[in-house]
């Protein structure tokens, strides 16, 4: 007889084991850190202190400026929207270094890079070239603006000589009020024995009032200075 074949046997193969899942960081420790680390180190624009004459704005002259010119809600104060400040500086398209120092005085004044100005167009009576340097201005909002004023108002304008307050005719028409200063030395950040030259600068500070008449009420409760 023939013998019975034996059934076949098969090789039991050992399953795969699942891939070991990602270790997660703990909570509040892992993302969290390096963005409070970043946070923590970031800079806080002009430092901690808020500007003195903007919580004057908000605590004392918003109040002021409905009761006299007859708001009925404070959204309707005008408020200040930028200071831009220009210096010409017409002998720089001769010699570049005489534009570096009226950039690095401007800088000094504002708190802030000022930009490069370029002529327009070339006009052949005044000799200019368009594309030629010819000053420096710089822009400032937020609480660069509100730091400035208050230097120019108080300590800057009142170190001029035979200071009798500021002209009240700069304004635009539109609610604007451009300033003329002769002499960057007022400005306390300037050192009279680092400078080349004595320049003047044009400052235009730019309100959202819709007349002069509302926009001199607000830099008058700002402390501009306005002569009589």
């Amino acid at each position: 007889m023939a013998k019975e074949s034996a059934p076949p046997t098969t090789q039991k193969t050992p399953a795969a084991r699942p891939a070991p899942k990602a270790q997660q960081p703990k909570k509040g420790a892992g993302a969290a850190a390096p963005a409070a680390a970043v946070a923590k180190g970031r800079p806080k624009g002009t430092g901690e202190t808020k500007p003195r004459l903007k919580e004057l704005f908000h605590k004392t002259v918003v109040q002021a400026v409905m009761k006299e010119r007859g708001f009925a809600n404070p959204y309707q104060v005008p408020r200040l929207e930028k200071v831009v400040i220009n210096m010409g500086v017409g002998e720089g398209r001769e010699n570049a270094k005489v534009l570096d120092f009226a950039t690095a005085d401007l800088q000094a004044i504002a708190g802030q890079r000022p930009v490069v100005t370029r002529a327009k167009k070339s006009i052949a009576n005044f000799k200019p070239r368009e594309g030629v340097p010819s000053g420096a201005k710089v822009t400032l909002r937020g609480a660069r603006m509100y730091e400035f004023l208050d230097r120019m108002i108080n300590v800057a304008l009142p170190r001029v000589r035979d200071f009798r307050g500021v002209p009240p005719k700069g304004f635009d028409g539109r609610g604007n009020y451009a300033l003329g200063l002769r002499e960057q030395l007022i400005f306390p950040e300037i050192v009279y024995d680092k400078i080349d030259k004595v320049r003047g600068m044009d400052i235009s500070i730019v309100t959202t009032a819709r007349t002069d008449e509302d926009a001199k009420v607000l830099l008058t409760h700002l402390g501009m200075p306005f002569r009589e």
